[in-house]
C-alpha cells in the first residue's frame, strides 16, 4: 500500500507570483530598454556631428543641438520603435553629401547617424543581455 506525504506548493506559488509580476512588468521593461538604447545613440550621434567654424570667428553647433528623441515608444506587432531626429533642415546634406556652393564639386558627407546607428546595433545585444540578466536576478533572486 503507497503511503502519502504532505505537499508543500509554497515555492510554487512564490514561482508564479513572481512569474505575474514579471510578465506585469514586461512592456514597461522593454520600453525602458528601448529609450536606454535610443539615448546612448543620441549621444553617439551628437557627439559625431559637426560643429561649423566660419571665417568671420564665430562657431555654430545649431545642427548638433537640433538631434532630439521622441519619447513616445510605438509598438508594431513585435517591434518597437522609438524616433531619433533632427529638424534642422541642412542635417541630410551633412548626414550624406552636398555639392558644393558653385556646383563644381562635392562635400562627403559625415554619416554621424549612419555611424552610430550601425556601432549601436553593434553592442544592442550585450546591453539587452546585461538588462534582462539584472532583471531576471531581481525577480528570481541569484547572485
Amino acid at each position: 500500500m503507497a503511503k502519502w506525504g504532505k505537499v508543500n506548493f509554497r515555492q510554487l506559488e512564490q514561482l508564479f507570483k513572481r512569474t505575474t509580476k514579471l510578465e506585469k512588468q514586461y512592456e514597461q521593461f522593454l520600453e525602458g530598454l528601448v529609450k536606454e538604447i535610443a539615448a546612448r545613440m543620441l549621444r553617439k550621434v551628437i557627439k559625431r556631428t559637426p560643429v561649423g567654424q566660419y571665417e568671420d570667428g564665430t562657431v555654430g553647433g545649431t545642427l548638433r543641438r537640433g538631434w532630439t528623441i521622441d519619447t513616445n515608444v510605438t509598438k508594431k506587432g513585435n517591434v518597437y520603435e522609438i524616433t531619433i531626429f533632427n529638424p534642422v533642415e541642412y542635417s541630410q546634406y551633412v548626414e550624406f553629401g552636398h555639392r558644393t556652393r558653385n556646383h563644381q564639386g562635392w562635400v562627403n558627407g559625415r554619416f554621424m547617424m549612419t555611424i552610430s546607428a550601425d556601432e549601436v546595433e553593434r553592442e544592442a545585444p550585450q546591453i539587452i543581455e546585461k538588462k534582462v540578466t539584472n532583471l531576471l536576478k531581481e525577480a528570481f533572486g541569484g547572485n
